[in-house]
């Protein structure tokens, strides 16, 4: 009788013990799912990453358009003649320096987002496109100095524009659900096609006006977007190991710019001649782009 009894009150206190096991088990990972709940971002965020990627994405495409209609306004305020033979490669430059840089880095840029995080990648392109989009606008130089002035800052102009263009879909595809990331990814590409048509608009106006407002117009965006993705813009994506492709971003370059490079002086005088299709100096460019 003492062994019958005493085994339904193990078996109620195993019971028992289980059951407060099942219940502790049960609070705990309630309270790591708050927790992880408190931590993520709220229904509204993905309307945030959408506005601030999409004025990042404008910022850098109208900056890509803004100088070809203010050209003569910049060249005639620094005191240089574009059309002069020994000035063609500063109009060549001028154009083409942001256009080159952007589309060269936007690749790596993108593999460092997803090596470093793509809110830190991003983060910094506002900062370093605003940055210069004020040196560009405060030049003290003249003539050919003040053209590579230009010039260069433009280059790295073009830097901050690629980090931005090459994570802005990436924050939106973490920041959206399946269902809407074809929305959020087709008004961020309709930002970045107006972008070229306000960028022409811009300089038209902008440029007789004065010259440097061409690149002052983009610093009150860049500030206000540095500051509002680093405060409202979080890190949602994964981090995944990874290596640099430089071999293939070196080649990808070289290709690409001696194409350009290439084309451009087959059409433009140089050296107070014309290069022509058939300069040396031309086909060796476009020939040694095609295995790169």
């Amino acid at each position: 009788m003492r062994a019958s009894s005493a085994e339904p009150a193990n078996s109620a206190q195993l019971n028992g013990d289980q059951h407060g096991h099942h219940e502790a088990t049960s609070r705990g990972i309630f309270r790591r799912g708050a927790g992880l709940a408190a931590q993520a971002p709220g229904p509204g965020y993905k309307w945030i990453a959408l506005s601030n990627t999409t004025l990042g994405v404008l910022m850098a495409t109208v900056n890509a358009s803004i100088l070809l209609i203010a050209l003569p306004d910049i060249f005639r305020g620094i005191g240089v003649n574009p059309l002069q033979p020994g000035n063609t490669s500063l109009l060549l430059w001028m154009i083409m320096g942001y256009l080159v840089v952007t589309a060269v880095l936007v690749v790596s840029f993108g593999r460092l987002g997803d090596m470093f995080g793509r809110v830190r990648i991003y983060n910094l392109g506002f900062a370093v496109f605003s940055v210069f989009s004020v040196l560009l606008a405060v030049t003290w130089l003249h003539g050919s100095a003040a053209a590579w002035w230009i010039i260069v800052g433009r280059i790295l102009q073009g830097v901050g524009g690629a980090m931005l263009l090459a994570n802005s879909s990436a924050l939106l595809t973490d920041a959206f659900p399946t269902n809407q990331r074809g929305l959020a990814l087709g008004l961020n590409q309709v930002a970045g096609i107006a972008g070229s048509f306000i960028g022409l608009v811009l300089g038209g106006l902008l440029g007789p006006v004065d010259w440097r407002l061409v690149f002052l117009v983009s610093v009150p965006f860049g500030v206000f977007g540095t500051f509002w993705a680093y405060l409202r813009l979080r890190e949602l994506g994964v981090r995944r190991p990874a290596r640099l492709d430089w071999a293939g971003n070196i080649t990808f370059a070289i290709g690409l710019i001696a194409v350009l490079v290439g084309i451009t002086y087959g059409i433009q005088p140089y050296g107070g001649h014309t290069m022509g299709w058939t300069s040396p100096f031309v086909l060796t460019a476009i020939f040694a782009a095609w295995p790169c």
